[in-house]
């Protein structure tokens, strides 16, 4: 293994020792850390295979009595053809599908005890456990267990459980598994759900939220703290969620290496013995230092400065404009060609990029998968949304601001492809992939993932949502639209917020700084561009000039062609040179301006500034009684050929 190091101006010292105290990291505890584990487990490269001894601390944060846990084994999901994942996914998951010639590439978790501590004589007690399947009527889906309790856990009461275990892992093609001597190891220990009090979300009693794993759903967890031994061959490299606090020799040519995180939502893992280790560091403005540490491939080493540079510039952006990453480090892997499935992927401190020797500078995919998947660390990891529920918290959250960072990164127009005369924004990629839906009314970005309409969850959950988030940005102005996320992340940060708690945010900032001008609260906007299907589309229709003599008037008419209804501006130029900024609220079918003007309007634009991002047809938007000369139509086809051929790789990557 080589381990190299990056000399980063302006950064500090790019070297760091990888192992650290052991002492609590954060004081006080930032979460409220309901769920806490300790875990020993190894890996053996040949069988692919885990053996692990878990101990689980568990509170109630309820005053409810809780008569039994609710346990996800995310593993199950691999074990078969039958499992709801398999069948929702028929095998194929972005771009990857699993290899069905050998039952070695299929994976599985098995609980072989499971202990309660404290019985009456100061022992334990044997628990067990039953599969059940809260989604669906699949018997044959084993990603979920209940476990009945013989003495309740009363509230605000503690039970530990000792757990042993053995997983077999899956050649990746969903996230998790291995491919040859690569290994990234996710969703891999018995994991308890979610006790949800009642009056916390959507909750109206108490309840377990404990979802099978699906196809289009990723993950919801409390927040606790991750003590895990993770024992590999010597030769391997291993990065992981947290700090790493130790590394002892064991017997055999294995290592023992040991990890620590705190008020985190889950715990992942890589070993390779082939990672050529990048460092670096970034100084916080407000003091103190984040640690990097880039896991690369030998063959993307040249890449190395292109993914360091991205996570640079989002610690930066976020830290800037939400609030501190408050972990004192992050991991980021680079997976090989070959594991393609595992790219794209993020855990606490702990993301996957992807990449390919031959990408070159101008097709800025490694960059934005980097960006992407670390602004996962606010969403995912700092407010902990429920992904099985409401994805687009997490999931068009980020896509929203990847697309900001790349944008303001690169410039809007260029930051995610500029190459060979070709250029296509981040943002603009987003509003791209919806609005050229064959039915942008398909449905809507709220939901249980499992049940939005089929092949559409990437569309309604990152690309509409982040593009009726822009919306909202150029409604409100990006000023306030700041103020909006940094309150709704410093107010709901370690507290699993939900569509309720951004929603009142928005109605309680927006109408403060911009008093009446949307009506009383935005719930229309929501209405409209959350919870409904409505397609906005607004064209400038006609201009008529009606004047002898210097007298007479000009008109400009402005359709509303869609079922979507929000506020425009119409900018009218005239041929002295004049313009008028007119505004309507875009509830009519029509509206016509009237202008006494001694000069005859010559263009307009409807929502000239593109305020409206939801806007599915930007091209009826402007009229000339001067048609332009510029010769941009005999490109379009050959833009559409490059986007159509790059776009698949980007949904790799994505």
């Amino acid at each position: 293994m080589k381990q190299l190091s990056l000399l980063l101006l302006l950064l500090g010292t790019a070297g760091f020792s990888r192992a650290q105290s052991a002492k609590p990291l954060f004081v006080p505890p930032l979460s409220p850390r309901l769920a806490n584990y300790t875990i020993d487990v190894s890996l053996d490269p040949v069988t692919k295979k885990l053996t692990g001894r878990e101990t689980l601390t568990w509170r109630n944060p309820s005053s409810d009595v809780v008569r039994e846990l609710q346990f996800h084994l995310y593993l199950n999901a691999f074990r078969n053809e039958q499992s709801t994942f398999m069948r929702e996914s028929g095998g194929q998951l972005r771009g990857n599908e699993i290899e069905r010639n050998g039952k070695d590439n299929y994976g599985s978790i098995e609980i072989t005890s499971m202990k309660r501590r404290g019985n009456a004589a100061g022992g334990s007690e044997a628990l067990a456990y039953q599969f059940f399947q809260p989604d669906d009527t699949n018997r044959d889906d084993r990603t979920v267990i209940r476990v009945p309790l013989g003495k309740p856990v009363g509230p605000g009461e503690t039970i530990v459980l000792d757990i042993a275990f053995k997983a077999k892992l899956p050649k990746i093609f969903a996230r998790t598994g291995f491919s040859r001597d690569y290994f990234l190891v996710g969703q891999w220990f018995p994991k308890i759900g979610v006790y949800e009090p009642a009056g916390t979300r959507y909750a109206t009693t108490g309840q377990w939220n404990c979802h099978q794993f699906h196809a289009n759903s990723e993950f919801y967890a409390d927040y606790g703290t991750y003590d895990v031994g993770i024992t590999t061959p010597t030769e391997y490299w291993v990065g992981a969620t947290g700090l790493m606090t130790g590394e002892k020799r064991g017997p055999n040519n294995t290592k023992t290496t040991r990890w620590h995180a705190e008020d985190v939502v889950d715990f992942a893992w890589t070993a390779s013995p082939h990672f050529q280790v990048v460092t670096g560091r970034w100084k916080r403005p407000s003091g103190g230092a984040v640690n990097i540490e880039l896991l690369m491939q030998p063959e993307h080493a040249q890449q190395a400065q292109r993914h360091m540079d991205a996570v640079i510039a989002a610690l930066a952006y976020f830290h800037k404009h939400l609030g501190p990453y408050p972990f004192p480090n992050l991991t980021v892997v680079d997976p090989p060609l070959h594991a393609s499935g595992s790219a794209g992927m993020e855990y606490p401190t702990f993301i996957t990029a992807g990449t390919a020797w031959f990408v070159p500078d101008g097709a800025r995919f490694p960059e934005l998968v980097t960006v992407h998947e670390f602004g996962h660390q606010y969403f995912m990891q700092l407010l902990a949304s429920n992904e099985f529920e409401e994805a687009w918290l997490d999931e068009g959250f980020n896509q929203y601001y990847e697309g900001r960072i790349m944008d303001d990164w690169y410039g809007p127009r260029s930051s995610q492809f500029d190459l060979f005369g070709f250029k296509m924004g981040d943002l603009e990629s987003s509003r791209d992939q919806y609005v050229h839906q064959d039915n942008p009314a398909i449905g809507s970005s709220f939901g249980n993932t499992w049940q939005l309409p089929e092949d559409q969850y990437g569309v309604l959950t990152y690309a509409k949502t982040a593009t009726w988030l822009r919306t909202l940005e150029g409604l409100v102005g990006r000023r306030v639209m700041d103020e909006i996320m940094q309150t709704y992340f410093i107010r709901w940060r370690f507290k699993h917020p939900n569509a309720n708690s951004f929603i009142a945010i928005v109605n309680e900032i927006v109408p403060r700084r911009l008093g009446a001008k949307y009506g009383p609260d935005m719930n229309w906007f929501f209405d409209q561009a959350l919870y409904g299907d409505k397609v906005v589309d607004y064209q400038l229709s006609a201009i008529k000039n009606n004047r002898k003599n210097g007298r007479g008037q000009s008109t400009v008419t402005v359709q509303r062609k869609a079922d979507g209804q929000m506020p425009v501006d119409v900018l009218v130029h005239f041929e002295n040179g004049k313009e008028r900024m007119m505004f309507w609220d875009g509830k009519d079918r029509q509206r016509t301006f009237t202008f006494n003007e001694k000069s005859d309007v010559v263009w307009a634009y409807v929502d000239p500034k593109q305020k409206i991002y939801m806007d599915t047809n930007l091209n009826n938007n402007s009229l000339t009684l001067q048609p332009s000369s510029a010769p941009a139509a005999k490109f379009a086809m050959k833009f559409l050929f490059w986007v159509e051929n790059w776009m698949q790789w980007l949904a790799w990557l994505a």
